[in-house]
């Protein structure tokens, strides 16, 4: 361990560096524009793979964003790691609520702040240098392989095919990730569940064009209002989604494990206050964490109509749009709660409205089995890194793909994340703690280690 805190502390202000160079590259995958960006960035990841000692890197074509591969292979008969992470990041709008610039990053309080700061060039650039301390301090106990796209934040639309295309090239015994967060710097967690997801957007048509809302108004449906209504028509009093069949195939968890989450620390005093909020909101009968690991929900992502910009435009639009997010436990087929969805958006439409529903992408939620190998190893790697044995947790958050790594490469993920929820991942000054960055990269050298003894 000293030798790995060592070398760490000897590099941090370059490993800090080189991911600034990496950051400062704005490589959003939603924009078609960024595809300059979206290159570089997948070029840069290649150039540092090579340069902490892979023997081979290159960028692979895809339908859509381009996938870098990189491997080093110490001895075929040595368990193989395959790392998955993502280059491309959200955009940053709002551009008004940053405190400084979304693709320069700053240090302030410990924390770096930027844009991929967290999700995911932060945790992935861990891995890259855990892998060239290994390297270099000849402490590399196994075959390691990277396989980093670009285009997690928009679904991964082109990644399982990929995998379908290079399965070989991808054979390993274990997929680790670290684009999941753990409960505290103090508390140290293991993510052993995802949510899925199927993100819908609407499309709510009244009259033929915007209209003056003076002579027309009180006379004519406005797709707005009503929009607002039947969005509101979703849930029930309880927060219960009032989409029929949604529930069909949501399995309860049991009271014992259930029991066992509710060990993970949390204070929801210190939760609203973090967030600034009065109360809590939620599907009636479960706890906060519960609401967000073991349950389904249902929110608006975006919402717009009419005259929007500075000053007032009496208007009545003609249209009116939203884009709404289901998280999906598991057993929840995304493909099911879509077609579930646009028929019951389509039935509440009132008469003389027009609307249309589209699926812009989904995946399956996931659950990682904790009497594995890798978890065992990942538990071990935490508990000598941090001094606290990890909890398992299940986490809110999506990554679609994972499900699919299973069903196509027949290779279980183990979901080892160094974030913090207040690394406001997605949003405005999104941070990541320097100590997370340093701690991950002594963190993940042991879960090699601990691995292979796991795997002997």
């Amino acid at each position: 361990m000293e030798t790995i805190k060592n070398y760490v502390e000897t590099n941090k202000e370059r490993f800090l560096e080189e991911l600034f160079e990496l950051i400062r590259i704005p490589s959003i995958s939603a924009k078609a524009e960024a595809k300059d960006d979206m290159l570089k960035s997948a070029e840069y990841i290649k150039a540092a793979l090579i340069s902490a000692g892979a023997d081979h890197a290159e960028v692979k074509e895809t339908k859509g964003w381009p996938v870098v591969y990189g491997h080093k292979i110490i001895d075929e008969s040595l368990p193989t790691v395959l790392v998955y992470g993502h280059y491309d990041v959200q955009p940053v709008e709002p551009l008004d609520l940053w405190d400084s610039p979304p693709f320069e990053p700053e240090v302030r309080d410990g924390k770096i702040y930027a844009r991929g700061a967290d999700d995911d060039k932060g945790q992935l650039y861990m891995h890259v240098k855990a892998f060239e301390l290994m390297n270099r301090t000849g402490t590399l106990t196994c075959n390691v392989k990277f396989m980093i796209e670009g285009e997690e934040e928009i679904g991964s639309p082109s990644l399982k095919q990929f995998c379908k295309e290079n399965k070989e090239l991808l054979k390993a015994d274990v997929i680790l990730i670290s684009d999941t967060t753990m409960i505290a710097q103090d508390t140290p967690s293991i993510t052993v569940g995802l949510r899925g997801l199927s993100f819908m957007e609407v499309e709510v048509t009244g009259p033929n064009r915007d209209l003056h809302s003076g002579l027309f108004g009180g006379a004519v449906g406005n797709p707005a209002n009503l929009l607002a209504k039947m969005i509101a028509s979703l849930t029930d009093e309880n927060n219960h989604i009032a989409i029929p069949g949604f529930y069909d195939d949501v399995q309860e968890v049991s009271d014992s494990e259930r029991s066992e989450m509710a060990k993970a620390p949390f204070s929801e005093e210190a939760y609203k206050k973090a967030l600034d909020i009065n109360e809590v909101v939620g599907e009636a009968g479960f706890s906060s964490n519960e609401r967000t690991g073991i349950r389904p929900s249902l929110d608006v992502n975006g919402i717009w109509s009419g005259y929007t910009g500075e000053g007032a435009k009496t208007v009545l639009p003609s249209k009116a749009y939203a884009k709404i997010s289901m998280r999906l436990v598991p057993n929840q087929d995304s493909g099911k709660i879509d077609e579930l969805f646009i028929k019951h958006f389509e039935s509440i439409a009132p008469e003389g409205t027009k609307v249309k529903a589209k699926s812009l992408h989904g995946g399956q939620g996931y659950v990682t089995p904790i009497d594995f190998p890798a978890y065992r190893a990942a538990s071990s790697a935490i508990e000598e890194s941090f001094g606290k044995q990890p909890i398992p947790v299940r986490s809110g958050g999506s990554i679609p793909i994972v499900s699919d790594f299973e069903e196509v490469l027949g290779i279980k993920s183990i979901l080892m994340g160094f974030g913090l929820d207040s690394d406001a991942i997605h949003s405005p000054n999104e941070n990541y703690p320097l100590f997370n960055f340093y701690k991950g990269i002594e963190t993940i050298p042991l879960f090699y280690k601990y691995f292979v003894e796991e795997m002997k």
